[in-house]
């Protein structure tokens, strides 16, 4: 790189370096995952990035869209299946995808399989709290309406998808054979 674009980039960032030690990094678990919560920071050029492990048959998030942030999905190992747009896709180990804002998708561990996947949203809107007030309710602690609540807040939009509906049924089926 050079001294030039240095700078520019340094004159673009908007937060301080962010280091989360595997140690210390906070853990939500779910019925459904557990997220290991790496790092966060604000703005325009800010970002959220977890990590989430599901087991085989988890589901993870229903369809949803984001107006603002790009999703970023890295599978580490395993496999997971996504709903992108009306298509059902299977990331395996080593596969990358984004999906832009707008784009309805949601994603569980891919039938058969269980998944590690790094998350990054860009911008992050504070997805921690959402992350956290998520487990909180599907472990009982907290009501649903809140997560209804919170969708502009934290950039989350349910929707209804006949396909990733016909993918889960699909999916509980062959595992019940």
């Amino acid at each position: 790189m050079n001294e030039n674009a240095a700078t520019a980039n340094t004159a673009t960032t908007t937060f301080e370096p962010v280091l989360t030690r595997h140690a210390e990094a906070e853990t939500c678990a779910d019925p459904s995952s557990v997220m290991t919560l790496l790092g966060e920071a604000g703005g325009a050029a800010g970002f959220t990035s977890y990590r989430s492990t599901f087991a085989t048959g988890a589901v993870g998030a229903p369809a949803h869209f984001h107006t603002k942030a790009t999703e970023l999905f890295f599978v580490i190992s395993g496999s997971l299946q996504v709903l992108l747009g009306e298509e059902i896709k299977v990331l395996n180990a080593g596969d990358f995808l984004a999906v832009p804002p707008h784009t309805p998708h949601a994603f569980a561990a891919a039938p058969g399989h269980e998944a590690d996947v790094l998350f990054v949203f860009t911008p992050g809107m504070g997805r921690f709290d959402y992350l956290r007030l998520l487990g909180r309710v599907l472990r009982g602690e907290a009501d649903f309406k809140e997560i209804a609540e919170s969708s502009e807040r934290f950039d989350n939009h349910y929707v209804d998808s006949p396909v990733w509906r016909a993918a889960l049924e699909a999916a509980k089926t062959e595992a019940a054979r």
